[in-house]
């Protein structure tokens, strides 16, 4: 098994009605490798980053497993800032100031020793960045995964419908689902997106849970109610971590195997929200994220009688 992601390494400071941080970790990429790490040995990381990246960052990146051989320092650099404030809901927020930095050139390159790869996930980027990456593989991997925003969609829609054509699952939120489909259900939005390319789609809901699509299969995971949610950012990468790294784990890509998949990664989502930025992450044990998957059986699992009319 090998798992490569690629994305950012960031620095974030984050407001939310329950406080506020200064500058924390952030970036696709490291909430990916974080939460893929309860179920993989290693992850191979490329991303960017400044020389103010602290060596303690870096630290934390490989005590979670994280090969950053891949992960190019720029000399007299800057890493890649994003700060925001969220609302009272939770769900929506206001971009305060985003510093590209480094990652405004960004040009990934995959080291030979990570062209084993089974498993590919594109974290939030360009199409043209995402697309650069599929080039560079020797080998297809078992699986590519990848995520994308609104963003991309109002600028760069052309050169997203082709690097569309080159991945197995995409994930992305109901309200990007209906843009990039122009369809308001999102069942014959899931149909349209699918028929550009992946097999597999993934769209979240935020605090209303996940839906997966494969053909005409569906499968619903909802969200956990939680006592506390201190801070949003980076659940939907967290998400796409704890999924990709059972499938990486388990090796096994049928649709059963992906419900499965999606519990993992939902379970791994709810314990990003419940403090600011990835400290709940480096905290949970397996005995937390079993008790978790069961907490999420057991809100979906009846038994009921059908009676005839």
């Amino acid at each position: 098994m090998s798992l490569l992601i690629v994305g950012t390494v960031a620095y974030d400071a984050i407001e939310t009605p329950f406080g506020k941080t200064d500058k924390i970790l952030g970036g696709s990429a490291m909430y990916i490798g974080l939460a893929a790490s309860k179920f993989v040995n290693k992850s191979n990381l490329v991303s960017v980053i400044g020389d103010d990246f602290a060596k303690s960052d870096v630290d934390l990146l490989q005590r979670f497993k994280m090969d950053t051989a891949g992960m190019e320092t720029i000399k007299g650099g800057k890493t890649f800032f994003w700060s925001g404030k969220y609302h009272i809901d939770m769900n929506s927020r206001d971009t305060i100031e985003t510093q590209l930095n480094v990652l405004e050139n960004f040009d990934p390159k995959v080291p030979s020793e990570y062209q084993d790869c089974e498993f590919l996930v594109l974290g939030n980027l360009s199409p043209s960045v995402q697309m650069s990456v599929i080039k560079q593989m020797e080998k297809r991997p078992k699986l590519i995964a990848m995520d994308t925003m609104n963003f991309w969609m109002d600028y760069f829609m052309d050169d997203l419908v082709e690097v569309l054509k080159e991945v197995d699952i995409l994930t992305i939120n109901d309200e990007e689902a209906r843009q990039l489909s122009g369809e308001y259900s999102l069942v014959k939005a899931a149909q349209k997106i699918m028929g550009m390319g992946p097999r597999f789609l993934i769209i979240k809901k935020g605090e209303h849970g996940a839906l997966l699509f494969n053909n005409k299969e569906v499968f619903f995971a909802p969200a956990l109610p939680l006592e506390d949610v201190f801070d949003p950012t980076g659940a939907g990468d967290t998400f796409a971590g704890g999924f990709i790294g059972h499938l990486a784990k388990t090796r096994d890509i049928s649709f059963d195997n992906m419900k499965r998949a999606v519990i993992y990664g939902s379970a791994m989502a709810s314990f990003c929200v419940e403090k600011f930025g990835p400290e709940r992450l480096t905290e949970v044990t397996d005995a937390e994220l079993h008790e978790r998957v069961e907490e999420f059986i057991n809100l979906v699992q009846f038994d009921i009688s059908l009676i005839n009319s």
